[in-house]
């Protein structure tokens, strides 16, 4: 019986710690948002300090929610970039491996080349084992990298133009394509526990509420009762 007692009580600590390996790790994957805590039980939590009267407990709560709000506004700014970047990534590929093909040949590449918005140029490009990436300085700048002809080189503001190998630009190129690919699923994630963290805030926003619609409720009765 005292086995199965202390086996009990292994099994039940084991079970403590891995919840609470799992609630740091969960914490540690999306480093920067606040875990929103239920509010279990209302009356306590009224007790805390800050939390003097309903109307300050939900305008704590707000501004919470308001943080995860524009939590929400940057992760998806950022996602959509990722979202426009992947395309051209594995465009830029595509063109690359094309231009392996064609390298030991003296074939010449007939292309177009863009100028400016829906203006294009074109032109025909020898075989050539050499390419230019221009590294864009922004959000996630190894991300952001385009395709030119050797030997036309542009520098705007941060960004900066540099000449490859073709393996080596296919190289960097894939590294790229995987390091936005997970970036992008790390951003769906944490809008989606953003999204719980919403979801919780208004829960408990909800429960302040009715705690306090309650207590006036009661205050009243106790009021009307004196009266009589």
């Amino acid at each position: 019986m005292r086995v199965r007692q202390d086996e009990r009580s292994l099994s039940n600590m084991t079970a403590t710690i891995d919840n609470s390996n799992a609630s740091q790790a969960n914490k540690k994957k999306h480093l920067g948002i606040p875990e929103a805590v239920f509010v279990e039980d209302v009356d306590s939590f009224m007790k805390l300090p800050g939390n003097e009267t309903a109307d300050s407990a939900l305008r704590k709560l707000d501004e919470q929610y308001q943080k995860y709000k524009y939590m929400e506004l940057n992760l998806s700014q950022k996602k959509l970039r990722l979202k426009n970047q992947i395309p051209q990534i594995t465009q830029t590929l595509e063109i690359l491996r094309h231009m392996q093909k064609k390298k030991e040949t003296t074939e010449r590449m007939e292309t177009h080349f863009l100028l400016a918005d829906n203006v294009y140029c074109k032109a025909s490009v020898p075989p050539t084992d050499k390419v230019s990436l221009w590294l864009g300085a922004t959000f996630l700048s190894d991300v952001n990298t385009h395709l030119y002809a050797p030997d036309q080189y542009t520098f705007v503001e941060a960004n900066v133009m540099l000449e490859y190998d073709i393996n080596e630009a296919q190289a960097l190129l894939e590294k790229n394509l995987s390091t936005a690919s997970r970036n992008l699923e790390t951003l769906e994630e944490d809008l989606d526990f953003l999204r719980d963290q919403f979801t919780t805030t208004e829960v408990n926003m909800a429960r302040v509420y009715n705690w306090d619609v309650k207590r006036r409720s009661k205050e009243n009765l106790l009021k009307s009762a004196d009266k009589s």
